[in-house]
């Protein structure tokens, strides 16, 4: 199972009502948050969240609204007697950046590992650092700036069957063996097959991030089949809609058309301008383009 909260909706800044987006991704006790705006651990605290459990810290683009965060959050983990070492991956060419703000978190009781990633072209890391058979992938967005778009993919194994294990006498002490891809043999010199009590199989889950960027086609691609996909819509009036492309950002009506085109199972809005003080008033025509859309709220959780 993933649990997912989205710890914020807003974009630019923090309102008294609304924290700064950024997405928490946790399996079996181990997390990873992408975006760390200002006031990040607080935002975390609200939503009752662990920061002691975040494993790796994954930056879209080191605009302040997603960035500024991170002197805090990591010495509130540094308060949290975290000594295990915790991962940072940013767009290639934010180091300089990144070491900036990290300068003022001496004293820190574990290491910070800061890797970049290449902003030309897509590609996968964090195999297995949140649990087995994990990883993340991402892809460059069109912002102002180097940005990237994240997938977190978990491989599920696939469907046992334990009335066929239970009619070739496999025991249970072997059925886990079976249904992680070994074979094993039974005290009657049998030889018992992962495919013969394997019943069908699953989908991973897939959660997609993307925000800060035009909407474009390859975007619908990398976000396909998405259980979860968790993007921008900074106004809701298409009147905003030449604004948004010169400052290279997109509206709640793009993202809709996006996860129609991607085929997604769920859409969660996010990155609000400041001066959309209600996001709701748009719901209606936003259904009408994909009806399972979600007007996110601080805080918006679900488990997959």
């Amino acid at each position: 199972m993933v649990d997912i909260c989205l710890i914020g909706t807003g974009g630019m800044m923090p309102l008294k009502d609304r924290w700064l987006t950024g997405l928490f991704v946790e399996v079996n006790g181990n997390a990873a948050l992408i975006d760390c705006g200002e006031g990040a651990q607080i935002a975390l605290s609200c939503s009752h969240l662990h920061i002691s459990r975040i494993r790796m810290i994954v930056i879209t683009h080191i605009h302040a609204d997603h960035i500024a965060g991170l002197p805090g959050l990591l010495l509130s983990i540094g308060n949290s007697a975290r000594t295990e070492p915790v991962d940072i991956y940013v767009p290639k060419g934010s180091l300089k950046v990144l070491a900036g703000l990290l300068s003022v978190c001496g004293g820190l009781p574990y290491d910070v590992l800061l890797h970049e990633l290449d902003t030309e072209n897509c590609g996968k890391f964090g195999e297995n650092v949140i649990c087995p058979n994990s990883e993340f992938s991402y892809m460059p967005l069109r912002h102002r700036i180097d940005c990237l778009g994240y997938s977190f993919i978990l491989k599920r194994k696939p469907v046992f069957d334990p009335n066929t294990a239970d009619r070739l006498g496999v025991p249970v002490n072997m059925r886990s063996r079976l249904h992680n891809g070994e074979a094993v043999t039974l005290e009657d010199g049998r030889v018992i097959l992962p495919q013969d009590v394997i019943s069908a199989p699953r989908e991973p889950i897939k959660i997609t991030y993307t925000t800060d960027t035009l909407p474009f086609e390859e975007l619908s691609a990398f976000a396909k089949n998405s259980d979860l996909f968790v993007c921008e819509g900074m106004y809701g009036d298409t009147d905003k809609k030449e604004s948004m492309n010169k400052k290279r950002h997109m509206l709640m009506q793009d993202a809709c058309r996006l996860a129609v085109d991607a085929d997604v199972k769920r859409l969660w809005l996010t990155h609000y301008s400041p001066a959309m003080t209600c996001p709701k008033d748009y719901e209606e025509t936003l259904k009408n383009i994909f009806p399972n859309t979600v007007i996110s709220v601080d805080g918006e959780r679900i488990s997959l």
